[in-house]
C-alpha cells in the first residue's frame, strides 16, 4: 500500500503526518505542480491532496488507484464522474474546521470594529506618550449589542456564528444562497433587506453558480454607512474591483480571509485603497487553528481506514 500527499505544506509543519506510516508506505511532498502530478501518483494506491488538481489524465495514469482523499471540504479540484466511472473512491472531510472560522469572524469582526489598527499604531509610535489625560478616543467604536447581524449562508459554520452573536445579544437574520436553507431559530429574509438593514454581514456560503458575484456594486450601494461586512466563505462571492471602489468612497469595512486568487495578485485593486483602514485581509486561514488541522489529519486517517476496512469486507 503507499500513500502519496501531494501539498502537505497545505496541513502546515507543526502537525504530525506520522500516522499515515499505518497504511503502509507513506511519501508526502510539500508541493506539486501540474506538470509533477502525473509522476507523483502513477504508483500510489491512495492520494491525499488539498488543491491539487486530480483529473482524468491522472487517474488514467494512477493504475492501482483505489481512494482519494481531500484534505478539505471541497471537492472541486478533484474530476468526480471520471472517478466514478473507474471505481475510485473519493472522500473529503466535513466541519472540522467550524470552530476556528467562528472564531476568526469574531477576530476580524474586533479588529475593524473596535479601531483596532489605528489604535495599536497610536500607541507604539509614541503618541500616547505625549497625551495629556489617560486616553484617547479620536477613533469611536460601538459595542455589537442589539446590533442587527445578518449571516449569508446558514451552513455549521454560519449556526456556529449566529449562536455566538446572540450570545452578545445580536439580532440575528440569514439569507440562504440555495434558497432551500429553513431554520425556524433565527429570522430568513431577502438578500436585498438583509444588505440594507444590517449593521454587520458575514458570509459562510460556498463558492457556485448561485454564489458568484452575488456581491457585486449593485448590492454594495445598498449598505449602511458604518457596515461591517466580512468574507469567510470564497473568494469570488464578493467582486473585489466594485469592494475596492465602494470602500474608497463610502465608509464601509471589510473583511476578508478568502479573494478570488489566492495568493492575492500583487496588482489587486484592495491593495492600492485610498482608506487602507477600511479594509483587513488574512491569507486564508480562518479554517487553520491547530486544533483544526489536527482534527483534518485524524479524520482523513479515519476515512482511510473506513475504506481499507470497507474494501476486505467485499
Amino acid at each position: 500500500m503507499k500513500i502519496v500527499f501531494l501539498d502537505a505544506k497545505t496541513i502546515g509543519q507543526d502537525i504530525s503526518l506520522d500516522i499515515f506510516k499505518d497504511f503502509g508506505k507513506f511519501v508526502f511532498y510539500e508541493t506539486t505542480t501540474n506538470k509533477q502530478v502525473i509522476d507523483r501518483v502513477k504508483d500510489a494506491n491512495i492520494i491525499i491532496t488539498n488543491k491539487v488538481v486530480i483529473d482524468k489524465i491522472a487517474m488514467d495514469r494512477a493504475d492501482g488507484l483505489k481512494l482519494i482523499c481531500v484534505a478539505a471540504t471541497g471537492m472541486n479540484n478533484i474530476d468526480l464522474e471520471h472517478a466514478s466511472k473507474k471505481g475510485i473512491k473519493v472522500k473529503n472531510v466535513e466541519d472540522y474546521s467550524t470552530p476556528s472560522v467562528a472564531q476568526h469572524t469574531f477576530s476580524m469582526l474586533f479588529y475593524l470594529l473596535e479601531k483596532s489598527r489605528y489604535y495599536d499604531e497610536y500607541v507604539k509610535s509614541k503618541e500616547w506618550s505625549k497625551n495629556d489625560i489617560f486616553t484617547h478616543l479620536n477613533k469611536p467604536f460601538f459595542e455589537i449589542k442589539g446590533k442587527k447581524w445578518g449571516i449569508i449562508g446558514l451552513g455549521n459554520i454560519g449556526k456556529e456564528v449566529a449562536k455566538i452573536a446572540s450570545g452578545f445579544s445580536c439580532k440575528i437574520s440569514y439569507y440562504s444562497t440555495s434558497g432551500k436553507n429553513n431554520y425556524d431559530k433565527y429570522k430568513k429574509i431577502g438578500l436585498e433587506t438583509l444588505l440594507k438593514k444590517s449593521d454587520i454581514i458575514s458570509i459562510h456560503a460556498p463558492l457556485n453558480k448561485s454564489t458568484k458575484n452575488l456581491i457585486t456594486k449593485k448590492e454594495l450601494s445598498m449598505l449602511k454607512n458604518g457596515t461591517i461586512l466580512l468574507n469567510l466563505g470564497r473568494g469570488g462571492i464578493i467582486n473585489e474591483k466594485d469592494l475596492a471602489k465602494i470602500l474608497d468612497a463610502k465608509e464601509i469595512y471589510a473583511g476578508l480571509d478568502v479573494t478570488e486568487k489566492e495568493p492575492l495578485d500583487k496588482d489587486s485593486p484592495l491593495l492600492d485603497l485610498k482608506y487602507p483602514q477600511r479594509i483587513f485581509i488574512t491569507p486564508h486561514i480562518a479554517w487553520a487553528s491547530k486544533q483544526s488541522r489536527e482534527r483534518l489529519v485524524k479524520k482523513i486517517y479515519q476515512n482511510i481506514k473506513e475504506e481499507l476496512k470497507n474494501g476486505k469486507r467485499a
